[in-house]
């Protein structure tokens, strides 16, 4: 660039990334049994699908969705870590928390199918100021998360890219390729989605959702 010509990266849109290995044993613990009660709960719905195509799919294209666990208290150290990094990130984004109380309103675990195509569309978390994954299971085999431009206009004049395999701020969308104990908390107003799985490996992930109150709301 010309000397005289500086650049300042203004809305931007953080994504926080750390690695916890040290819960991945114990999480996977413990979500063992969610997801084996998850997928006692699927069955029903598999069987009515093969018998409506008349073939077995099996859970085919499904993702094993637990039930919520802000409630279950072999929970509590992982909240208090998501609620302390919560407002470490507001924070640092800008928002001023005074007169807000920060939690969880959503936590549960998914396990993508084990004959493959467990996918998710893009999609937001309505009535929540930050989304996150924690990933149980996965490798270079399993699925994994895009991140959609949130800046809406930006398609109205889009160029080529030069390196579409690169995360740019040109790109209308951005991957990250997972390992076990990854924690990655975003803003919820970041459209998110998950590529299809193969089946190869498993894979499994925490996903929850973070809403600051104010402090007059009980």
């Amino acid at each position: 660039m010309k000397e005289n010509l500086h650049v300042k990266y203004w809305f931007d849109t953080p994504i926080y990334i750390s690695q916890i290995s040290e819960w991945i044993k114990p999480l996977n613990k413990i979500c063992n049994g969610y997801i084996k009660e998850t997928k006692i709960l699927n069955k029903d719905t598999i069987k009515k699908r093969d018998k409506a195509y008349k073939k077995k799919l099996g859970d085919l294209g499904m993702s094993h969705h637990s039930k919520g666990l802000l409630f279950d208290n072999n929970f509590n150290e992982f909240q208090k870590y998501v609620k302390e990094r919560s407002i470490e990130v507001l924070d640092d984004m800008g928002y001023d928390l005074r007169n807000y109380n920060v939690a969880l309103n959503e936590l549960w675990v998914q396990e993508f199918a084990k004959n493959g195509g467990g996918h998710h569309e893009g999609h937001v978390h309505y009535n929540s100021h930050l989304s996150g994954f924690y990933f149980l299971k996965c490798s270079d085999k399993t699925s994994y998360p895009i991140f959609h431009d949130p800046r809406v206009r930006k398609s109205m004049c889009d160029l080529p890219l030069k390196d579409k395999n690169k995360n740019s701020v040109a790109n209308s969308s951005c991957y990250y390729l997972p390992n076990p104990g990854n924690f990655i908390i975003f803003p919820a107003y970041l459209e998110h989605q998950f590529v299809i799985d193969y089946g190869v490996e498993p894979f499994r992930f925490i996903h929850f959702n973070v809403q600051a109150l104010p402090k007059f709301i009980k």
